[in-house]
Order: C-alpha cells, then structure tokens, then sequence
C-alpha cells in the first residue's frame, strides 16, 4: 500500500473470526505474516491457519476482552446480528463491540478497523452519489442501520486508538452465513413475495475478499497513517472509508439469482436510490478490488447451481 517501509509484523485480534468476514480477515492477515488471535464463541470453528491461535470467549465480557487484546497491535471487530431484534444488536453489536474496544483502549492497542456498513449513510430517492462527507442515516431505515450508524458515532468518541471504519454495502461471496449469496437467496427460492424489485434501483456491492484485503492492510499497518483522511488513516482520530466494488443494479442482483435459481423476477415500478457508493478514498489508501462484477455474479450463479 502507501508505506514504503514494512512495519514489524503485528500481534491483532479479530472478533468473529468464524464469521464470513472475519474468516476472510483472518486469512488475509495470516497471509501477510500478522500474528491472529481469532475470537470465537464455540471450540474448533476459528480457521485452521498457521500463524492463528483460537481465543474462545465472549468479547462482551469485559474480563475475556481485557485478557484477549493485551499486548496486541490491532483490534478487527467484525460482529453484528444481521437476522437479530433490536435488543439482541444493541446488547452483542453495538454495547458489547464498545466492551471490548474500550478494552483495548485502555491496554494500549494502537489501531481500531471496525466493519461498519454503507447502509449508516442517507439513500433515499434522490441522494445521488455517497463519499464519506455524506449525510448519515435517518432514524427511519430499520433497526440495523440506525444502531451502525449509533455504533460509529460512539467509535468516534473512542480515545487512545487510530479508529478506521469500514463502510462496505452488500458483501458478495461464498459461505453458509452470506447474506447476498446463501440466505437473501433461500428467501428468494422459497417466497415469490422476495422476487420483487425496482430493477434501475442502485445495487452497491463488494467481494468479501477485496474487502478482507484492504482490513487486513490497514489493521497490519501496511497503510500509513496521514493528516488528511483521503491520504490514510488520520493518527488517533476516527476515520471512515467506503469499500464498494463496480456499478451495479438490482436488475443485476435479482436477475442472477432468479437465473440460477429458475424462477422469475418480478419488477416494479417506484422511487429508487440510483446513486453510487464513492470508493476514491480507499483508492486513495492503495486499494483496488480484485474481483469483478462479472466475476462475483458468476461466482453467485454456481453456488446456487450446485
């Protein structure tokens, strides 16, 4: 990336490293030499990699998150209930990743990276293009995207720790727990009322492994730090960044999908976001995806082939 000296190789701790993203993290970091202690709840499901140790305890405990983060460089925080009410994200998501990040706060950890997600920010019809001086979210979005939202604005009063938030929009990529690729379309098999669409509406995305690499590079230090945001990390500030892959549309989504699946979209007619999310920063920081949209949609389509 933009460091032009290899730091010492960093000891960081990845909470949900079971997690489809947390297991890419985890193997991104591994592959560039980190030492990962990976947070997981049950014995045996952090990835079997060498350089990975297992950490099994509940980050929300403040005497698991106290022991787990000492001595360590940089803290990923990956975890939040998608399919949760309200109560469970803000007891696991939000309140129990401000446990274990006021944690390593007070332990000396020197970097933050949190997964946060695009949907903190306003897409209303007629938004236009989103950069990370967008406005954010009204409180009107749902339940996950108002407590992301809430959960930045606490991370920003977060101090003692170089703080980066990462604002991805829908992940694309393999796994049992993908949203895009497994559940969103087990939805869409079994229930023609999911099948429904506003084809021109705006899909923002990103491959799970684009995003793993630039979280990776920044909580291994392998971007410097800088005094304008657009340039790196600002020093012990909190600094957004928006990951999100090519132009896409639903009509891209849903039609893959119902493709693979062999049933038929059904498109509507409405009001629709058509902006795009703004990736100039994290370009910026040395970041290009790797995976494109041809190749994620492909990607897609076998999975639900199989």
């Amino acid at each position: 990336m933009t460091s032009t000296t290899r730091p010492p190789l960093p000891v960081v701790v990845v909470t949900g490293a079971n997690g489809l993203v947390g297991s890419h993290v985890v193997a991104a970091l591994a592959a560039r030499g980190a030492t990962v202690r990976a947070v997981v709840r049950r014995p045996g499901t952090a990835p079997a990699i060498p350089g990975v140790e297992e950490r099994v305890g509940e980050f929300s405990d403040p005497a698991f998150a106290g022991h787990v983060v000492a001595g360590a460089d940089t803290l990923v925080t990956t975890v939040h209930p998608l399919s949760g009410d309200a109560q469970t994200q803000l007891e696991v998501g939000y309140a129990g990743t401000l446990v274990i990040v006021e944690a390593a706060a007070e332990a000396g950890v020197q970097r933050l990276v949190h997964l946060s997600t695009a949907a903190v920010y306003d897409r209303r019809p007629g938004v236009g293009d989103v950069d990370e001086h967008a406005a954010l979210a009204p409180d009107d979005p749902g339940d996950y995207a108002v407590i992301k939202r809430d959960l930045d604005l606490a991370l920003s009063e977060v101090s003692g720790l170089t703080r980066v938030l990462l604002r991805p929009p829908a992940i694309l990529g393999p796994g049992e727990s993908s949203v895009w690729n497994t559940l969103r379309p087990a939805d869409i098999a079994r229930d023609e009322a999911e099948r429904h669409a506003v084809p021109e509406k705006s899909f923002a995305w990103v491959h799970v492994d684009d995003l793993a690499a630039l979280a990776a590079d920044v909580a291994a230090g392998l971007v410097a730090t800088a005094n304008d945001p657009d340039d790196g990390p600002v020093e012990g500030a909190c600094t957004p960044v928006n990951v999100a892959g090519g132009p896409a549309t639903l009509r891209d989504y849903y039609g893959a999908v119902t493709e693979a699946l062999g049933v038929e979209p059904v498109w509507e007619e409405g009001p629709a976001w058509t902006g795009q999310i703004l990736s100039d920063r994290a370009r910026r920081w040395g970041w290009e995806p790797k995976v494109d949209l041809d190749q994620a949609l492909g990607e897609l389509k076998d999975g639900l082939r199989r």
